[in-house]
């Protein structure tokens, strides 16, 4: 399955890339502002997570703007991507029922759109690390494996809930509700270990998300070495997850077009 898998990845990898070019140009194309979108959505939204966390609640936080903005940053890959991937195949029906390709593919182009953003917001998070003068070291390296293990997460999350969504067609509105609880049991503009001192350590290991937001805090904001044993358990449960997810969209894809 893995070496079918990479190979189909190699084959349409390239219309992967195309595919996510033209979304990422449709996106703005009416737009008066164009791309400049896409660093003013989640800066605005910084910016009222911050004044109403930060000033209004009196969050404690150092560095708070960075801390909040790392959080956001996160939380929209790994949301949008999962979100948009519930009924893909139904607004993909005119091209998956003509022409055969492996349904994964219009995962890795919903992976392509949000972690073009993501990359755009992390480049802020830098510029706004030097505004704020946030000391660096050598944990900033810890960036990457974080990001990697999300990027994965999210994609073997991203395969079940394609294909589920295939079949059940309130799935969208399930996982909308779902995901908004997880994102107030994330700490996305709060520090979740210190603000539910009973069970914030635990729902910070049990929730992948809220593990990996806080290690690229400690890792980039505090230059603290995140929980490596940790990290490689997420990273195993994130291989096996992308692992079962592929399978299940190889054994039931060509059901799909039945199904829609």
């Amino acid at each position: 399955m893995l070496k079918r898998a990479f190979h189909d990845l190699k084959k349409y990898f390239r219309y992967s890339v195309v595919s996510a070019k033209s979304k990422l140009k449709a996106e703005v194309a009416n737009s008066y502002l164009n791309w400049l979108w896409w660093i003013l959505d989640p800066l605005c939204f910084m910016l009222i997570y911050t004044f109403i966390f930060g000033f209004v609640f009196d969050a404690k936080e150092q560095y708070f703007p960075v801390f909040i903005f790392i959080g956001l940053t996160m939380w929209d890959f790994f949301n949008k991507t999962v979100q948009g991937c519930v009924k893909t195949i139904k607004l993909n029906k005119a091209i998956v029922s003509r022409v055969y390709f492996p349904k994964f593919i219009l995962i890795l182009s919903k992976i392509w759109i949000n972690g073009f953003k993501m990359m755009i917001s992390f480049c802020i998070v830098v510029l706004m690390m030097l505004v704020f003068k946030v000391p660096w070291s050598l944990n900033i390296l810890f960036f990457i494996p974080v990001l990697m293990i999300l990027v994965l997460f999210t994609f073997g999350c991203s395969c079940f809930v394609m294909h589920y969504g295939v079949y059940v067609e309130d799935l969208s509105n399930v996982l909308n509700v779902a995901l908004r609880f997880v994102f107030y049991a994330t700490g996305i503009f709060y520090n979740i270990e210190t603000r539910i001192p009973q069970v914030g350590a635990l729902l910070n290991r049990v929730n992948p998300v809220a593990f990996l937001i806080t290690s690229m805090r400690q890792s980039l904001i505090y230059g603290n070495m995140p929980d490596w044993k940790l990290l490689l358990l997420w990273l195993a449960v994130s291989v096996i997850l992308v692992m079962l997810g592929l399978r299940k969209i190889y054994k039931e894809e060509n059901s799909y077009v039945k199904a829609i």
